[in-house]
């Protein structure tokens, strides 16, 4: 099973025991069926809003479609090794390759609020950048690299040592500036 398929295959498990169809979770994660089809099929690298749209729609935390075997002891990762990545395709509909390679920090951790990630970010595919909004907030610390993040109509450049927090409704993009990045994300994406 490739590493991109194991959100897909999450996502039709978790689907399938609320016996929803894919029509009934496209429409209530305001997504289109063929894009869960293409999501359950490993057919496309995900990109982030559309993640957290069909687990609102799901009733679980985007962590859920990374947990292994959630259990409430503490999860230690040792120099950010997190062994549970994911690939994203940032915003892009049709990305056949990742855009952001997300490297969990709580995976397996029961009940959490919040989800930490390395993430190793790359320069954009293409020169459209489509801005995604979903409810909740980020906090970006920039650990290698450059980033630039557009947020609304402004637009932050960042390097290393900088970091941004904000609310994740107004419409963003995240992408590396020239050469690829690393930054610490915490996300918060309520129920």
């Amino acid at each position: 099973m490739s590493e991109k398929n194991l959100i897909g295959n999450k996502i039709r498990q978790i689907r399938e025991a609320q016996e929803m169809s894919v029509a009934d979770l496209a429409q209530a994660s305001n997504t289109n069926a063929e894009l869960i089809d293409q999501l359950e099929k490993g057919a496309l690298v995900p990109s982030l809003t559309p993640l957290l749209q069909i687990a609102r729609a799901l009733g679980v935390r985007l962590g859920t479609f990374l947990d292994d075997a959630p259990h409430n002891a503490p999860v230690v990762v040792k120099a950010g090794k997190s062994k549970n990545v994911v690939r994203f395709s940032g915003n892009c509909d049709k990305c056949e390759t990742s855009t952001l390679d997300f490297f969990s920090l709580a995976s397996d951790k029961a009940d959490r609020h919040m989800e930490p990630f390395i993430i190793d970010v790359h320069p954009p595919q293409s020169a459209e950048m489509k801005l995604s909004s979903h409810e909740g907030e980020e906090f970006i610390f920039v650990t290698k690299g450059e980033i630039e993040i557009l947020y609304g109509k402004d637009k932050y450049n960042l390097n290393a040592g900088d970091s941004i927090y904000y609310d994740s409704i107004v419409p963003h993009h995240v992408h590396a500036v020239g050469s690829d990045a690393q930054i610490l994300a915490v996300v918060y994406a309520p129920l």
